[in-house]
């Protein structure tokens, strides 16, 4: 079966102004574009670090990395499961996320038990903004702590928006709220100020200039005196304790 090749740049456009892609099953050949009247974000000074998360985060109960394995993370999140039975990440949507991967625009947070992936989730970083495409748990309060570490990274990273698309229970329960489309596109405008600056109101955002006026996904790292190595739970419950 063909399916649909979708242009990376077309895609960080679409990003860019609101929409984004999903296909109606893992092997539909295409996809549909999606502009929601109503968006989830999460604020990322409102986490809702709950006392049990905090707990089993210092225990550091799995190992985290970002983008050890970001195709076993998409793979993971397209997984059936007895929860979801079916997925919106058709093969087209797979294959252009690896893309922005290798480019740097696509990142993804792991939960280890040992050797083996648990958790986690991706998502696709530009400008100021990351919108938070999927994530997955196969043990107990792996997403969860998979979405308290990116919120770390991401406060740490200098995002100012993290967006989650369609509003969840799940969500609910650790801070995300909705909002108008409208109040969004003002939230996602001030996200991308930078980048718009650097490419131009009227140009949509090529793969080099989104990387070069973007916030700092591993600032982290590169912040290894601050933090211990490897990022742990105590050091993700610090950073959410000192941006609240």
């Amino acid at each position: 079966m063909k399916f649909e090749r979708l242009d990376p740049a077309m895609v960080l456009g679409a990003y860019s102004v609101g929409v984004f892609p999903m296909a109606d099953g893992r092997d539909a050949p295409g996809v549909y574009w999606v502009e929601p009247r109503r968006r989830a974000i999460l604020p990322l000074d409102g986490f809702h670090l709950s006392r049990s998360l905090r707990k089993k985060l210092l225990a550091d109960r799995f190992r985290i990395t970002a983008d050890r394995d970001f195709p076993a993370v998409i793979r993971l999140c397209a997984e059936a499961a007895s929860d979801r039975p079916e997925t919106w990440i058709n093969r087209s949507i797979e294959h252009v996320f690896l893309h922005l991967h290798e480019t740097g625009h696509a990142h993804s947070i792991e939960c280890w038990d040992g050797e083996e992936l648990v958790g986690g989730l991706y998502g696709l970083a530009l400008g100021h903004a990351f919108f938070g495409e999927s994530m997955v748990s196969r043990a107990a309060d792996a997403s969860k702590i998979a979405l308290a570490a990116l919120v770390a990274r991401l406060r740490a990273g200098g995002f100012t928006l993290l967006d989650c698309q369609f509003m969840t229970g799940h969500l609910a329960s650790l801070g995300a709220v909705e909002i108008d489309r409208a109040d969004y596109m003002v939230l996602l405008g001030e996200a991308l100020g930078p980048l718009v600056s650097a490419t131009g109101a009227s140009s949509a955002p090529s793969l080099a200039s989104a990387s070069a006026a973007a916030a700092d996904f591993f600032a982290v790292e590169a912040a290894m005196t601050s933090v211990s190595a490897p990022f742990a739970g105590k050091d993700i419950v610090q950073l959410l304790a000192q941006t609240s």
